[in-house]
C-alpha cells in the first residue's frame, strides 16, 4: 500500500493505493466513494438536551412514538423488499419493539437524562449483552446501533441516518451497513459495497449477492476513503484501487460487464461442457421470493426456510394456515423439480415467539432448529402434517429436511416422522459431527443438504460476525472443504444426493470444485443462478474434478482461489 488522498485533494489525482478485503460479489466497478451518513447531528442532540419533558412518562410516550415510527418504517421497507432484505428488516421491527429494550429504557430514564440519554444507555446495556454471547447473536449489535440512531434522529426531529442518493453512479463505502442501509439499494446508482466490519455471511454480504452489487467486506482502513475518491473495484479478487485512472477502470469494467451480460444470457440447463447434468436450486423465504424464483432457469427449490414465514408471529399457526403458506411456496414447482422445505430453523439469531427458548447463555450452540422439538414434539409434528398436507394439494415433490442435526440417531427419528407421511427426508449438514458421520448419516435418510454458513462458524469457531476473524469464516477454509469433501464422498458411494444450499454455492469459482467433489446440486439465490450456471457450462467435470483437488490442497483461502483460478485457466 502506497499514499492516501488528502481530504480536499483531487479524488484521482493522487498515487494508487491498494486496499483489501473478503470478496463477496464478483464483477469490476469504478466511481467516486459515497459515504453513508451515520450519526444524528451532534448539534441537534445537544439542541434537544433532556427534552424537557416534565416526568419521566412523558419522556417515555415520546420513546414510544419514535419506536412506533421506526418500527413502521422497517415494516414499510420489508414490504417493498425481497428474500434475504424483507427478512431482516422484518426482524429488525420486531428488535425495535422489543419489551426487553423499552424496560431497559424505562430504568434508564429513573436516572435523569432525558430520553436520548436513556435510548444510548438501554442499547449499550444490550449490545454488550450480545456481544459477549457472541456466535449469530453478536450480528445483532450493528442492528440495534442503527436503531438507536433512528430513535434518536426521530426523537431529537432529524432525518434518520442511512445511505445518501449519489448524484452519479457510486461506490458506498462504510464501517458496517445495517439491513436498512442495505434493502433500498439501488443498483444503477450504487455500483459496488466496500465495507470495514462484516464477512462473507454478514447482512451485508447476503443482500449484495441477492442484489447482484460487487461487494467486498472486512476491508481495513476502508473508512480512511476520502468521500469522491474514484475508486476500482474487484469484487472477484477483493481488491480496492484508490486513485485509479479512470479511463483505466473503464476499459476494466467495460470488460466485467460484457463478461456478466454473458453470463446473464446463460438459460440452462444446467451442465458441464461436457454434458454432464447439474441442478442448480434457488434459495426462498416464502410464496412471493418462489413464485420470482421460478422466472429463473432453475430445477427446483433446494432451501425454503419456513422459520422465516413466522418471524412476527406470537403465537404458531394452526397446520391448515402453516398449509396454506406452504402450499404458495410448493405451487410454482409444482411441476418442476423438486421442493426441499427446512423444518424450523428458529432460535439463536431468528427468535420466534412461540418456539424459541429465552435466557440461553449461548444460543447459537444452544436448543434451536431440530433441538427445538425434543421438549415439544409437537411442534415438529403440526409442522411436518401442514408440509405434507400442502404437499398433497399441490402435487409439487416435497423433501423435507432438519437443521443443526448432530448424531445419527436423532437423523433416524427424524427420517422416521418425514417417511411416515410419505415424503423424502433429509438431514442439514451444518454440525461437524454430521459431515464426520455422513456415511452413517445416509444410511437412515435420503439426502444431505450442506450449509455452509454454519458448518464454517462451528468447523473453525469464528463468529461468522465477527471482522476480525473474517479471515476464517470463509468457505473457502480448507478444513471446511475437508468436511465438504467428505460428505459429498459419502454420497457418490451411497449413490444419494448431497447439495450445498450455504452462501459458497452462489461462488461461480467455488462451485467448480464443489461439484468436483461429488456435490449433485448448488442451492443460491435465485439472482446467483445465471452466473453459477454459465460458469459450470464453460468446463468439463475432469476441470471440476481437479478444481477441486486444487482447493483441497490449498492451506489457506487465498491460495484455493487463485489455486483454482490457474487450474480453470488451464
Amino acid at each position: 500500500m502506497t499514499t492516501d488522498a488528502r481530504p480536499g485533494s483531487d479524488p484521482g489525482a493522487h498515487p494508487q493505493a491498494e486496499l483489501s478485503g473478503t470478496p463477496v460479489v464478483a464483477g469490476v466497478t469504478a466511481g467516486p466513494a459515497v459515504h453513508v451518513i451515520t450519526d444524528v447531528s451532534p448539534e441537534a442532540v445537544a439542541r434537544f438536551g433532556d427534552g424537557g419533558f416534565a416526568t419521566d412518562e412523558e419522556a417515555l410516550a415520546a420513546y414510544d412514538d419514535a419506536v412506533a415510527f421506526v418500527a413502521e418504517t422497517f415494516t414499510e421497507k420489508a414490504g417493498i423488499a425481497h428474500g434475504a432484505a424483507a427478512e431482516v428488516l422484518t426482524a429488525s421491527a420486531g428488535l425495535v419493539r422489543d419489551k426487553g429494550l423499552r424496560s431497559a429504557v424505562v430504568k434508564a430514564l429513573g436516572s435523569g437524562g432525558g430520553p436520548v440519554a436513556a435510548v444510548h444507555a438501554a442499547v449499550d446495556q444490550f449490545v454488550t449483552l450480545f456481544t459477549n454471547m457472541g456466535g449469530l447473536m453478536a450480528e445483532r449489535a450493528t442492528d440495534l446501533r442503527d436503531i438507536e440512531r433512528r430513535l434518536v434522529a426521530r426523537l431529537v426531529g432529524e432525518p434518520a441516518p442511512g445511505v445518501p442518493t449519489p448524484l452519479v453512479p457510486s461506490v458506498l463505502v462504510a464501517s458496517d451497513l445495517a439491513p436498512s442501509d442495505t434493502s433500498g439499494l439501488d443498483p444503477d446508482q450504487v455500483v459496488a459495497l466496500v465495507t470495514e466490519r462484516g464477512g462473507p455471511t454478514s447482512h451485508t454480504a447476503i443482500i449484495a449477492r441477492q442484489l447482484g452489487i460487487p461487494c467486498v467486506v472486512g476491508v481495513a482502513s476502508a473508512t480512511s476513503v476520502v468521500e469522491g475518491e474514484y475508486l476500482l473495484v474487484d469484487g472477484s479478487a477483493g481488491t480496492i484501487v484508490r486513485g485509479a485512472d479512470p479511463a483505466e477502470a473503464r476499459a476494466l469494467v467495460e470488460a466485467s460487464r460484457a463478461e456478466r451480460a454473458a453470463l446473464e444470457a446463460w438459460t440452462g440447463p444446467a451442465a458441464t461442457a461436457d454434458g454432464v447434468p447439474l441442478q442448480l436450486l434457488a434459495n426462498v423465504a416464502d410464496g412471493a421470493s418462489s413464485l420470482r424464483a421460478s422466472d429463473e432457469p432453475v430445477d427446483g427449490v433446494g432451501l425454503f426456510r419456513t422459520e422465516l414465514c413466522f418471524l412476527d408471529r406470537a403465537e404458531e399457526p394452526a397446520v391448515e394456515e402453516q398449509a396454506d403458506i406452504y402450499a404458495a411456496v410448493l405451487n410454482p414447482f409444482r411441476d418442476r423439480g423438486h421442493v426441499v422445505v427446512r423444518t424450523l430453523d428458529a432460535g439463536s439469531d431468528k427468535p420466534i415467539a412461540f418456539a424459541t427458548h429465552e435466557g440461553e447463555e449461548n444460543p447459537a450452540l444452544g436448543v434451536r432448529g431440530l433441538r427445538l422439538s425434543f421438549g415439544n414434539p409437537g411442534l415438529m409434528e403440526r409442522q411436518l402434517d401442514a408440509i405434507a398436507l400442502a404437499a398433497e394439494r399441490t402435487g409439487a415433490d416435497a423433501w423435507v429436511m432438519a437443521p443443526m442435526v448432530a448424531t445419527v440417531a436423532e437423523a433416524q427419528d427424524f427420517a422416521g416422522l418425514v417417511r411416515s407421511r410419505g415424503l423424502k427426508a433429509g438431514v442439514m449438514v451444518e454440525v461437524p459431527s454430521a459431515a464426520l458421520l455422513a456415511h452413517q448419516m445416509l444410511e437412515v435418510v435420503d439426502f444431505l443438504s450442506i450449509g455452509t454458513n454454519d458448518l464454517t462458524q462451528y468447523t473453525l469457531a469464528a463468529d461468522r460476525m465477527a471482522t476480525d476473524l473474517a479471515h476464517l469464516t470463509d468457505p473457502w477454509q480448507p478444513a471446511v472443504l475437508q468436511l465438504i469433501a467428505i460428505t459429498a464422498h459419502a454420497g457418490v458411494e451411497a449413490g444419494k444426493p448431497v447439495g450445498v444450499c450455504g452462501e459458497a454455492a452462489a461462488d461461480p469459482l467455488l462451485a467448480t470444485a464443489l461439484v468436483g467433489m461429488g456435490v449433485t446440486s448448488l442451492s443460491m439465490a435465485a439472482r446467483a443462478v445465471r452466473g453459477v450456471g454459465s460458469q459450470l457450462a464453460r468446463v468439463t467435470m475432469d476441470a471440476c474434478e481437479a478444481a477441486a483437488e486444487a482447493a483441497l490442497s490449498a492451506r489457506d483461502p487465498r491460495a484455493g482461489r487463485e489455486a483454482v483460478r490457474r487450474v480453470l485457466a488451464g
